[in-house]
């Protein structure tokens, strides 16, 4: 009797080693770029403490600033979060869920990043009642390394020989802020130029959806320029083969971005914490350190 007892807490023992093993195990890994890649979801949305969706063009920010983050708040250690378009993000959150290929997203944001256009939009349909400034940004041109045909300006977007890749207006937000810029740079000719005469001409060509395309672009021998934000130019600087121009102040523009906790958060602590932390100098101190400026 003692034997078989003994012989059944082995097994329990071996199976709960089993499960436990299981449970920490790392997941499966399956990619094979370019066709399967999912590079704007990341993390765990079954099992997360915190879901943040957010504008494309931050992602770069975001290890060093969820690292910080935890360090400050401990107990929110799995964190699922979304860098995709705002055109995107805002279908997204009307919609309930989104659509990737044959996979389904029905995760529900606790807290939203966005830009002022996107945060009325996002108010009007009552999923935000308050929000809050916390980083600004302004364009820049990005460049083939070396920038062969000697791009200094925005007015050099409208020679014929200067293939442009343009954000698609349907999807990015920074399309609007670059056509202000083309406007300051030279008036509604210089928009007409680009966006007209160069799409017809296919010497302007826009994103299909996401600024990723652009680097990807210019490096592939697509385009010679693309204007994008500072904070992307400086990026992509770093880590690739490409350069970029700066825009002076007077011809350029400005954009804010701010943070906001849904209405009805699952996790509405975290969601607490994570927007006042959006707000402290520390995480300005990262969001500068990647180009981004001070809220205004």
């Amino acid at each position: 009797m003692l034997r078989r007892v003994i012989g059944a807490l082995a097994a329990f023992a071996f199976a709960a080693a089993l499960c436990g093993a299981a449970s920490q195990a790392r997941p499966a890994v399956f990619a094979a770029a370019p066709v399967d890649q999912v590079l704007d979801l990341h993390g765990d949305p079954a099992g997360a403490q915190l879901v943040i969706f957010m504008a494309g063009n931050q992602y770069m920010v975001m290890p060093r600033l969820l690292a910080a983050f935890r360090r400050q708040y401990p107990q929110v250690r799995d964190i699922f979060y979304e860098t995709l378009p705002p055109g995107v993000v805002v279908r997204q959150v009307r919609a309930g869920s989104l659509q990737m290929g044959n996979l389904r997203i029905s995760a529900q944001p606790d807290v939203l990043l966005a830009g002022p256009r996107g945060m009325r939009t996002l108010h009007e349909i009552r999923k935000v009642s308050a929000w809050h400034p916390y980083a600004s940004n302004s364009l820049a041109i990005l460049v083939r390394s070396g920038n062969p045909l000697r791009i200094t300006s925005l007015s050099d977007l409208g020679r014929a020989n200067v293939r442009v890749v343009m954000p698609n207006p349907k999807w990015e937000g920074v399309a609007e802020q670059v056509e202000g810029a083309y406007a300051k740079a030279g008036g509604t000719q210089l928009v007409h130029t680009i966006m007209v005469s160069k799409l017809a001409a296919g010497t302007t060509i826009l994103t299909r959806i996401h600024h990723r395309e652009t680097p990807l672009d210019l490096m592939e021998g697509r385009a010679d320029a693309g204007p994008v934000w500072l904070s992307e130019a400086l990026y992509q600087h770093r880590i690739r083969p490409l350069d970029y121009v700066r825009i002076p102040a007077s011809q350029n523009v400005q954009a804010q971005y701010e943070a906001a906790r849904v209405n009805g958060a699952q996790h509405a602590a975290a969601a607490r914490a994570f927007v006042t932390f959006m707000q402290s100098p520390q995480a300005r101190a990262i969001f500068e350190s990647f180009g981004f400026g001070p809220p205004r």
